[in-house]
């Protein structure tokens, strides 16, 4: 069933976090990409019920999600930017606490908890306090819990923060098989963690959604204005200070400008094919940092 925002607003003050936000997704892999502050978790906290809209209204197969109220709330799966354990619990422990929140028998719990551990890799680590747990451990364990229930809808903040690059991979592999049952919704600003796995991009910028499609449609406008540049250690520094969309990238061992201009910037520009980072840059590089 579609999950539809129709003009969802939220202000504080004079402060303006999300405008107008319109858009209807079905399952799939959703990211909502943009710097700190775009709105992304002003959005996904309104539609998990933590915080409510100042206007416009959130729909789940026709219905507001307002007065289907505990209804779709059963349908969430919320894993928090930094999710907060009980310290002196296992994971074990809080697998089967959350499951029987939800309604689990204990013996669905049991066996639920102990299913849903072994997928973020944690089995091993079942019967260990929290509070001993690394950064990543506790952002598996945190996907663990917010897919107790096999649920329809799944908000992702930042899920990767804290895991390296072998448990990010494995992270994806899940969460792309995961999406052909429910709506995935993924918030972050690390580029790398959703371009091979998005089924659309949404564009986030000072509350407002600028731009939305797959991949390669976003990165299609970019054709032919994507250029690296082999430049001098002074003329690098001066490039990048001048232009903010441009970036430091390894080419061959060697460090290069990466930009997008619409004609050769430089006489050492070659042009080259387009990813979502260049997407990223050209929209957001006067804002933030990209992270990588």
């Amino acid at each position: 069933m579609p999950l539809e925002f129709h003009c969802l607003c939220k202000s504080y003050g004079t402060n303006k976090a999300l405008q107008n936000f319109t858009i209807s997704l079905d399952n799939g892999i959703y990211a909502l990409l943009g710097p700190n502050g775009a709105g992304k978790s002003t959005l996904i906290n309104i539609l998990a019920g933590l915080l409510d809209a100042t206007s416009g209204h959130i729909t789940y197969g026709g219905e507001d999600t307002l007065k289907m109220g505990e209804r779709f709330r059963s349908l969430i799966g919320f894993m928090p930017q930094y999710p907060g354990f009980y310290p002196d619990f296992t994971a074990r422990q809080l697998m089967v606490y959350i499951a029987r929140l939800k309604g689990l028998s204990q013996s669905d719990a049991k066996q639920k908890s102990a299913e849903l551990l072994g997928e973020v890799n944690l089995s091993d680590c079942a019967d260990k306090k929290i509070k001993s747990f690394s950064g990543g451990m506790k952002q598996r364990l945190g996907l663990a819990q917010a897919l107790i229930g096999k649920p329809k809808i799944l908000i992702l903040d930042e899920p990767t923060a804290g895991l390296d690059p072998k448990e990010r991979v494995r992270f994806r592999n899940l969460i792309s098989r995961l999406s052909q049952q429910m709506t995935v919704i993924f918030c972050t600003h690390i580029v790398s963690d959703i371009e091979t796995i998005a089924s659309q991009v949404l564009l986030l910028k000072k509350g407002e959604l600028i731009a939305q499609g797959s991949v390669g449609e976003l990165t299609q406008a970019l054709v032919g204005k994507v250029w690296e540049l082999s430049l001098s250690d002074s003329e690098t520094e001066q490039f990048l200070t001048n232009d903010p969309c441009s970036s430091l990238v390894n080419k061959g061992g060697k460090p290069c400008v990466r930009c997008v201009c619409k004609t050769k910037p430089h006489k050492s520009a070659t042009p080259c094919e387009p990813c979502l980072e260049d997407v990223y840059m050209h929209t957001f590089g006067d804002e933030n940092e990209i992270k990588i």
